[in-house]
């Protein structure tokens, strides 16, 4: 079993206003700059291999943690929200109606227009946890956290989550050999630089 500590990337401009940022590569806000550059990961996982979504804000958060030296994995960039991209869920609620309504039901089945599904997002992570050779840590994105989350609790998403993911906190996942994820600990706090 490989332990896999998970972080989502600090806050962007669309992060503040609620919207769906997908493959949209905004960087980080000056509030998540800010935010991250006073964090810092607790000791027990210095050492430990980086990755980073390929995107701005996955990247930046990463070296501002202490993980300049990452690896930029293709497989960690965020879901697509094709269509939805821009957008907060609110709004596309209102745009969309009943058919929003029918696509939010089928879970890890859901899927925008020209998007992809976070059944479709577990598709592509499976590979990549599978060949994890050694302890690492990830900074991805909240449409990729709740996919392996789905994995880990085996939560289909047509419903409330089983446990609550503070966005703010990294999570701690142990990996086996065939990629599946076993929740570790979850909602560890970033501690403060100061």
């Amino acid at each position: 079993m490989i332990p896999l500590l998970v972080i989502r990337h600090g806050k962007t401009e669309w992060n503040l206003q609620k919207k769906l940022q997908g493959r949209t590569d905004i960087p980080l806000s000056e509030i998540g700059i800010s935010e991250m550059r006073a964090a810092s990961l607790p000791e027990r996982f210095d050492g430990f291999k980086w990755y980073a979504s390929p995107l701005k804000r996955a990247r930046q958060t990463a070296e501002l943690l202490g993980g300049e030296d990452h690896e930029v994995a293709q497989e960690l960039i965020e879901m697509n929200f094709g269509d939805w991209e821009g957008f907060t869920i609110r709004e596309l609620r209102e745009k969309y109606g009943a058919t929003m309504a029918e696509n939010e039901a089928r879970g890890r089945h859901m899927k925008p227009n020209g998007g992809e599904s976070p059944a479709e997002v577990q598709e592509r992570l499976i590979p990549f946890l599978k060949n994890l050779q050694e302890p690492s840590i990830v900074v991805t994105h909240k449409g990729v956290i709740r996919a392996l989350k789905s994995l880990a609790y085996n939560w289909d998403m047509t419903d409330k989550a089983p446990v609550a993911f503070d966005w703010g906190t990294a999570h701690l996942f142990m990996i086996d050999e065939k990629g599946h994820p076993h929740p570790e600990q979850v909602n560890i706090k970033l501690e403060s630089k100061a």
